[in-house]
């Protein structure tokens, strides 16, 4: 077979396979006599999602395989966030696209609707190679009529979806990453010892302040403290490893001891240089879970505006299964959290001048 001419030119229209792309949107109203106008806006905008979702699935399978490595190299995080950034980016898209959507009223979907039953987003393979490729687990997942999220694809999609289930995902990768960077290990600086006793002083310094002021009533004031929490509350799963370790095995957290503590520390000395990126990293993990949350609700509204409380065109109870998925579906809960733990500026423990030189720009000028 003849290799083709890399220097060879290409047509727009044929690099972009427009034909197949054009000739894509067969509307069933129309094939059924009895066309319906808004049938092509339903069907480019869940072709367009389904684009989308290839971009974003080939950004996080980069992502992925940048993770994978024992040693990632810290030049290969600026790709990392590059990457997330875009995958914001186009979900800013996926959000828009709703506004679209939204410009067919109710009755105009109600004149094709029948046409598209089994039909259902719920059938996006793409979304759920996205979700597994996240790290969401099929023991986390909201089911409807009680049949596993794979029945309603094909045997190779399906083992697609297992063989991706049983690989490490992002969440795993990120977790295994936070436990190998080194900032938990640094001499003469025992961050646990030094975060504690910050903690403590801060609870302290805010109770008395609770106690001395002459504009709140007693009750109040115990309200206020019992709100402020100890170290027996929500800042014991990283004071006590073990109280962590049992919460993980209920399911409440799901990073590690160890890569709680590191993300903790990236967020809290994220004005440290060597530390900006990484904490860039983590926010856009945030970012994104934020997003997938904010996208089904969007979508659940959507649908609670277009069909009420109507059966979904593949069987689920429509608005109240996607807003159930939106409620539960979050995946980097732990980084969400992470806002629990955090402590002001002013009262952050002091890192050592030797440990500031190496999470810093450094440079040793012989003369």
């Amino acid at each position: 077979m003849k290799k083709e001419n890399k220097y060879s030119s290409v047509h727009y229209n044929n690099y972009l396979e427009l034909d197949k792309i054009l000739n894509s949107q067969n509307l069933r109203s129309v094939a059924l006599g009895e066309p319906a106008h808004e049938e092509m806006l339903f069907i480019i905008t869940h072709q367009v999602y389904e684009l989308w979702f290839k971009q974003i699935n080939h950004e996080l399978y980069s992502v992925r395989d940048l993770l994978a490595i024992d040693d990632v190299d810290e030049k290969n995080l600026i790709y990392l966030v590059n990457r997330l950034d875009r995958v914001i980016c186009i979900q800013g898209l996926l959000f828009d696209q709703i506004k679209v959507m939204e410009t067919m009223t109710p009755t105009d979907f109600l004149d094709f609707r029948n046409y598209l039953f089994p039909a259902s987003g719920f059938q996006s393979f793409q979304f759920r190679e996205l979700e597994v490729l996240m790290g969401l687990k099929k023991e986390s997942r909201h089911t409807y009529n009680n049949a596993p999220y794979m029945v309603v694809f094909d045997e190779n999609k399906k083992e697609k979806l297992e063989n991706l289930e049983e690989s490490k995902s992002l969440l795993d990768l990120v977790n295994d990453w936070l436990e190998r960077i080194p900032f938990l290990k640094m001499d003469h600086f025992d961050f646990v010892k030094e975060y504690k006793k910050a903690v403590l002083a801060m609870i302290e310094k805010e109770r008395k302040a609770i106690l001395e002021t002459d504009v709140l009533t007693d009750e109040y004031k115990q309200m206020r403290i019992k709100m402020l929490g100890d170290t027996d509350t929500f800042f014991a799963n990283v004071l006590d490893e073990n109280v962590h370790n049992q919460m993980r095995a209920e399911g409440k957290v799901k990073l590690s001891y160890k890569a709680t503590l590191s993300a903790l520390f990236i967020n809290l000395y994220r004005d440290q240089p060597i530390l900006q990126m990484p904490f860039q990293f983590l926010n856009k993990l945030a970012e994104i879970d934020e997003n997938l949350t904010t996208w089904r609700y969007r979508h659940a509204q959507m649908v609670l505006r277009m069909l009420g409380k109507k059966i979904g065109t593949g069987g689920s109870s429509g608005h109240e299964y996607l807003a159930t998925t939106a409620a539960k579906h979050l995946i980097f809960s732990d980084l969400h959290n992470l806002s629990t733990l955090f402590i002001p500026r002013s009262e952050l423990p002091v890192l050592p001048d030797a440990l500031v030189r190496d999470l810093g720009f450094y440079y040793d000028n012989p003369m």
